[in-house]
């Protein structure tokens, strides 16, 4: 039985789209040296109750820098980065032949999933990105995540030696 309006070329089309499509989400996974994954819990407890950002950059989905960034916000509910230390990092990344793995950032007070206006302000979808909840102050938990308009896909974190 075939489906309704596929052809055999449509239906393999179709399957080869999907497949694509599954592969992308399985592949999905970030790894993290626990040197900075410390870091960046670190960075996000010193930050508390304000939410802190950065940006993690390296080679083939493993980190090799995190990049802390001042919250130009200074606010517990939102975060953003001034385009000049944005630059600096890039120019930096440049420099070394890294490429940006992911942005992240804190929820002081909530879980470690997007809020709506991280979902808005998701300038690269291509890049993950990487949310640590101290809803439990000293139990921080960190995630990753591929963000798009039309959907939220978790991610893998791997932390390496």
């Amino acid at each position: 039985m075939t489906a309704p309006g596929l052809s055999g070329a449509g239906r393999k089309k179709r399957l080869s789209q999907d497949l694509q499509t599954a592969l992308k989400k399985a592949l999905l996974m970030i790894r993290i040296p626990e040197t900075i994954y410390k870091e960046v819990l670190d960075h996000a407890r010193r930050e508390w109750p304000l939410e802190c950002c950065g940006i993690l950059s390296g080679k083939e989905r493993t980190v090799q820098k995190a990049f802390e960034l001042q919250n130009a916000e200074e606010s517990p509910v939102l975060y953003s980065m001034s385009p000049q230390e944005q630059l600096k990092v890039f120019e930096e990344m440049e420099k070394e032949s890294m490429e940006m793995i992911a942005i992240y950032h804190s929820h002081p007070e909530t879980i470690p999933f997007p809020s709506e206006t991280d979902v808005k302000l998701t300038f690269y979808p291509d890049v993950s990105s990487v949310i640590i909840s101290l809803k439990e102050k000293e139990n921080p938990v960190m995630k990753a995540l591929q963000i798009s308009k039309e959907a939220i896909y978790p991610e893998e974190i791997e932390v390496i030696s």
